[in-house]
């Protein structure tokens, strides 16, 4: 029985290879006909509006605290553990490997000064 199988493969895989071979080469377009879209280009489009309803069920992956929408930069921020995750076309980027690591303001006159 094994026999009977290995030589059906043999034969349909052999079949198959002379069957791909026939297939006509479609025809590959060219790189630089093809109209490449960047990063920059997405900046000079208008953003879809974020929803700040979301913010009631969003919360961060890390901390499960809530966040903060700051408009100005199109953010969600944890202000505990001082990240922003990204919101792009209108969805909040919420992969922690992405966010941007932001700096805590820090007062300088209530902290105490070591003599």
């Amino acid at each position: 029985m094994f026999r009977n199988v290995l030589g059906w493969l043999v034969t349909e895989t052999a079949g198959v290879h002379r069957c791909v071979n026939n297939v006509p080469v479609i025809r590959r377009v060219a790189a630089a006909s093809v109209p490449l879209r960047s990063f920059s280009d997405v900046k000079d489009e208008a953003q879809p509006p974020f929803d700040t309803s979301l913010l009631d069920f969003l919360v961060c992956p890390l901390s499960k605290k809530p966040l903060r929408y700051e408009a100005k930069t199109n953010e969600l921020i944890n202000e505990e553990l001082g990240i922003a995750y990204p919101i792009v076309g209108g969805i909040p980027n919420m992969i922690p490997q992405e966010a941007r690591l932001i700096q805590k303001d820090t007062d300088t006159s209530t902290t105490p000064t070591q003599e």
